[in-house]
């Protein structure tokens, strides 16, 4: 009993060792190679080109974008604030037809700073590119993401131009002062791109009623007039890039200094009046956590600002000044872009 019974248990023993036949080893059936990994990457690859595709890569690289337009605002502060705003007196080389610094340059170590910030605008350029192909291969496609996406990089070329004709101009201040205020702009579009890919891509819905959104374009008006009035003030100061031959607007730095600090008071009152409007009125968690966020920038940002006019404008502190500008901007758009909510069941919005 036990002998005819074996042969069954081995076949469907799923460990037994399988014999095999004089048929099955015939030449007529050759065995069939094991399978092995593309050789040219091509499965990472497509691997990689899904992961664009859905989204995945999407919101860290626009972040990086936001990012690299705050940097190259800080070092083109450090060009301006060490004098080395004609380190490199061509444009678009830096001297004697050489691209780069030459060792017989009479503008010293300033010939590497301004070169320095110069080398910065290819991974600032490389990363508005990656933003935009970031926006261009999702699937579903995004057409009007697309268009917020393509701002970044028409920007960048403008600042090259713009760069150039300040150089051509020895740092003409109103030619510097667009250069700043165009940063500014890309900083405010970087942002917006950051926060629109995690909405849809339906018509913009108020979530707060009229009078708060009246409140909100006049605090984002006073936002742009603190930041133009800023430059004027920067202007007619002791920093305006050159060590040499400095260019001011040749206004009285105590009065323009004085219009600022009223705007940036204008700026709180419409601040304090719209957070009172946000939590009486109907509005949203996100609206109000962002509002207070614009408060503390603007508090620390005039507490600098105090500082540094009473003592004489240590660059360290200017260049912080700087920095809460950026931040004021990133902050303020911010808040604009929660006052309003857009929803659309076809487009696959990345995690945050």
């Amino acid at each position: 009993m036990s002998s005819s019974t074996e042969p069954r248990r081995r076949a469907q023993d799923p460990g037994a060792t399988p014999t095999t036949s004089h048929a099955s080893a015939s030449p007529s059936s050759p065995a069939v190679p094991a399978a092995t990994g593309a050789p040219d990457g091509t499965g990472a690859r497509e691997r990689f080109l899904a992961g664009v595709r859905s989204g995945r890569w999407l919101r860290p690289v626009l972040l990086a974008n936001l990012v690299a337009e705050v940097v190259i605002v800080i070092t083109g502060g450090v060009v301006r604030l060490t004098g080395s705003g004609l380190g490199c007196p061509d444009w678009p080389t830096c001297a004697d037809g050489s691209v780069t610094p030459v060792v017989h340059q009479a503008e010293g170590f300033h010939k590497y700073i301004e070169f320095g910030n110069r080398l910065l605008t290819g991974p600032v350029g490389l990363l508005a590119v990656a933003a935009l192909l970031a926006v261009v291969l999702l699937r579903p496609p995004r057409p009007r993401l697309r268009v917020v996406a393509l701002l970044p990089v028409l920007g960048v070329l403008v600042q090259a131009v713009v760069g150039g004709i300040t150089v051509h101009t020895d740092l003409s201040p109103i030619t510097v002062s667009a250069h700043f205020l165009i940063s500014m702009a890309l900083i405010a579009v970087s942002t917006l791109l950051y926060l629109r890919a995690g909405e849809g891509d339906g018509d913009p819905r108020p979530v707060v009623p009229p009078a708060v959104r009246t409140l909100a374009v006049a605090l984002s008006a006073t936002t742009a007039a603190v930041l133009v009035v800023g430059t004027v003030v920067t202007g007619s100061g002791p920093h305006s890039g050159d060590a040499d031959q400095p260019a001011r607007y040749g206004f009285d730095p105590r009065t323009v200094s004085w219009l600022h600090a009223d705007l940036v008071l204008l700026l709180v009152g419409l601040l304090v009046g719209l957070l009172v409007a946000l939590h009486v009125a109907p509005s949203t968690p996100t609206a109000r956590r962002r509002a207070w966020w614009v408060l503390g920038v603007v508090l620390v940002q005039g507490l600098i600002g105090y500082v540094q006019y009473a003592t004489d404008l240590p660059v360290v502190l200017v260049a912080l000044h700087m920095l809460g500008a950026c931040l004021l901007v990133v902050a303020v758009t911010a808040l604009w872009t929660s006052l309003r909510e857009r929803t659309d069941a076809g487009v696959v919005v990345p995690s945050r």
